[in-house]
């Protein structure tokens, strides 16, 4: 039975939108510096989505999937500067329609080309939400103690405070009117923060003053720990002595410290619902676009198909999801919009491609077996390729393309395999195994996996060209029942 069924209001819905977050910033995901008590907390209260994945680590793309819950070679939005498709039906055009309050506030980075990048978004070009506070690429008319967004009517408005307390500040300010003065009519709010991204014309991840010394020099992810620098991976042609120091020992206590900085303000969401009486009515849903791996997999900071780019953290608190407990099924961004729209008890249109996670939090029968044990990311830009992930196993091809914004649509007609993971026992994506024959048979099996993928999704059925230069038995045979696994 559906949710809505069962209530007597619809709930409202806020969305607090981190940029650049990895996983394992958050406590739930073993963080040991206590960075998330909030979402830790409403995590454990919540539902606690604890396999939530990118469909594609670029910020625009990320964006574009989450708002029409399809993936990028669907939407167009394939790599960044593509404005989101108007002709699709999208999240807030969905709830729009079912009676909702839609509100925007933060980045947005969905605009066409450079357009909104140095002033406002045009209206045609804001997906359909009413209340509008935000900027295409904040970071490019913003710094952490200047905030600039542009209203409805395009007029700049510049905002006081530490630029995530800036942003939490004008969105509670819009939850304390809707509800006050328009408590009749449920609410959506969007509050797409650009942290912990990095402020692109320093290259640096500037928190709040005092809070970079707090975490630098300590706990370091093991991935970070282990990968100082990365040979050129993702070039066609790499240069064999080539190598690009990672950042993480100069951007991790800055970055840590935006963390920090942004679960305060969850907290501070938190509260105003609470003490405007509409907390227990309200669904709360947390995530990212993608993550952050300081230059460790390739020459910037996400763009690759390993867990530090592509694994987020993602938790839903109130109304159906208060006691959910753990998900373990992979979910994907494109799963937030028909998740969301069903709680709203608003269609879902057919074109999207995610499904809502309803039925896994309701426990109906099958559910759980129905869900696809496996998660589709296609990778745009600095490394155009494609990846599949299961429990136990991370495989990654690529697209012998170098351009950076490559007009090829974002699908190609061959790809290279190129990396393989062992999860299980490699975590941290140390050892590829993609030349080791004693682990074609797993090749075997992911390729399979690609291409179902990529006719579900109406890509090109592409050429997999495998390794030339396998390497004899230096591992354990892989039995055929792990293959699966």
């Amino acid at each position: 039975m559906p949710y809505l069924a069962r209530m007597a209001d619809r709930p409202n819905i806020v969305i607090f939108f981190t940029d650049q977050q990895r996983h394992d910033t958050t406590g739930v995901h073993g963080c040991p510096l206590d960075l998330t008590p909030n979402f830790d907390r409403l995590a454990r209260s919540g539902t606690d989505v604890h396999y939530a994945f990118t469909p594609n680590p670029v910020c625009g793309p990320a964006r574009a999937c989450l708002q029409t819950g399809t993936y990028a070679s669907t939407n167009g939005s394939h790599r960044n500067s593509i404005a989101l498709n108007a002709d699709l039906p999208n999240l807030a055009t969905g709830l729009n329609d079912a009676g909702y309050h839609t509100a925007y506030f933060g980045k947005w980075h969905l605009a066409l080309g450079g357009r909104g990048n140095e002033g406002p978004v045009p209206a045609e070009y804001r997906g359909g939400y009413q209340t509008w506070l935000a900027a295409n690429a904040q970071e490019c008319v913003s710094d952490e103690y200047h905030t600039r967004l542009y209203n409805e009517n395009d007029q700049p408005v510049d905002l006081p405070g530490y630029r995530i307390d800036a942003v939490t500040d004008a969105a509670i300010r819009h939850m304390d009117d809707r509800v006050r003065n328009h408590g009749d009519q449920p609410f959506m709010l969007m509050l797409s923060h650009l942290e912990p991204h990095h402020q692109n014309h320093v290259d640096d991840y500037p928190p709040p003053d005092g809070y970079r010394e707090r975490y630098a020099g300590r706990w370091i992810p093991p991935d970070l720990a282990a990968l100082p620098s990365h040979p050129q991976a993702c070039f066609t042609n790499p240069d064999p002595g080539a190598t690009l120091n990672g950042t993480t020992h100069n951007h991790l206590g800055g970055y840590f410290g935006m963390v920090k900085r942004l679960d305060e303000a969850l907290g501070r969401v938190y509260d105003a619902l609470k003490s405007l009486g509409v907390l227990e009515n309200t669904v709360i849903l947390f995530t990212s676009d993608h993550g952050c791996h300081f230059k460790t997999r390739n020459g910037e900071y996400k763009r690759s198909g390993h867990e530090s780019s592509i694994r987020v953290p993602m938790m839903l608190h109130g109304g159906p999801f208060t006691g959910g407990g753990r998900v373990s099924q992979f979910v994907s961004l494109v799963d937030v919009a028909p998740t969301l729209l069903e709680v709203a008890g608003a269609p879902i249109p057919d074109s999207m491609q995610g499904r809502s996670m309803m039925p896994l939090i309701e426990r109906n029968a099958g559910a759980a077996e129905a869900w696809p044990d496996d998660t589709y990311v296609q990778v745009a830009e600095m490394c155009w390729g494609r990846a599949v992930r299961t429990k136990r196993w991370k495989y990654i091809v690529r697209a012998d393309a170098e351009d950076w914004a490559a007009d090829n649509e974002g699908v190609f007609d061959s790809y290279r395999e190129a990396e393989l993971y062992d999860l299980k026992y490699d975590p941290h994506e140390l050892t590829n195994l993609i030349t080791e024959t004693s682990h074609t048979p797993v090749r075997d099996v992911m390729r399979g996996r690609l291409h179902k993928w990529l006719e579900k999704l109406g890509e090109p059925a592409a050429t997999i060209v495998e390794p030339t230069d396998l390497r004899p038995i230096t591992q354990r045979r892989v039995s055929e029942a792990e293959t699966r696994s």
